[in-house]
């Protein structure tokens, strides 16, 4: 289905998902392709917890599966914007380089972006600075928080390495990158970077799957990182619902004043 800018903003919707690697949306849902200056990108919309929500698979591309540093994330980003959605929600796999337990959750307060080839800004025509000193919504990474602690289940914070993937990281890599940063993964940057340079409020809940390359005995096997996604699935569910359903119609945050200059 074609929407016009106008139709896209009758949607009145409240909140994204952006979901990573065995991510699926609600099982009732409106499928919607929203049209992009960078391409189309397929969404679906659903109520969830009384509010309405657009949810995104990152990885879907039809029946391709799209590895991290293929993913376009100036479409994602933009088709959310272009929605009307202020709060967006991102939910990512990573491995722990400082022994977080596996199947605990993770919740990014700063990053490191160590990608190179990913297309990184929504201004290549005119020099504009993006405030990032707090990359990642303070409100909605609060209403993470009160979930998880309130329903007892295990998380942790800190920062996230981004790698440019496909590969993963050597062992001489991960023994750098755990000197300044806690979990490793592929897909954060530049997604955190261009919500911001569009003024939404953005926060990320990651999964810890497995130990980082070379910290554990044995090779990592992406359906080892399946199973844990698997069975820490239901607990993701019920922390986004209850984000979702705490969301407030304002923020107190700073996030809309990332980009005070931006046009689009």
């Amino acid at each position: 289905m074609q929407k016009n800018d106008k139709e896209y903003q009758e949607y009145h919707l409240d909140a994204a998902v952006i979901g990573g690697v065995a991510f699926s949306s609600a099982s009732s849902c409106e499928e919607l392709t929203v049209s992009t200056p960078y391409g189309k990108v397929p969404v679906n919309v659903s109520d969830i917890g009384g509010k309405r929500v657009v949810f995104l698979s990152r990885h879907a591309n039809g029946d391709r599966h799209v590895p991290p540093h293929m993913i376009n994330y100036r479409a994602n980003i933009y088709a959310i914007h272009e929605l009307g959605v202020r709060n967006v929600i991102s939910t990512n796999s990573v491995g722990t380089m400082k022994n977080h337990p596996v199947g605990s959750f993770f919740l990014p307060d700063d990053f490191i972006d160590l990608t190179r080839t990913r297309p990184s800004t929504f201004f290549n025509e005119r020099t504009v600075h993006v405030d990032v000193s707090e990359p990642y919504c303070p409100d909605i990474r609060n209403l993470m928080k009160g979930s998880l602690v309130n329903r007892n289940i295990g998380f942790s914070e800190g920062v996230y390495v981004c790698t440019e993937g496909p590969r993963f990281e050597t062992r001489a890599e991960i023994r750098m990158m755990r000197q300044f940063g806690d979990v490793v993964g592929m897909t954060g940057l530049p997604e955190v970077v261009l919500a911001k340079e569009l003024n939404m409020c953005y926060a990320s809940i990651c999964t810890v799957t497995n130990d980082a390359c070379g910290l554990s005995d044995g090779k990592m096997t992406v359906s080892e990182v399946l199973d844990t996604l698997a069975a820490i699935n239901e607990k993701l569910q019920v922390v986004l619902l209850d984000v979702i359903q705490a969301l407030p119609e304002s923020c107190s945050c700073s996030c809309m004043y990332a980009t005070l200059d931006s046009e689009l």
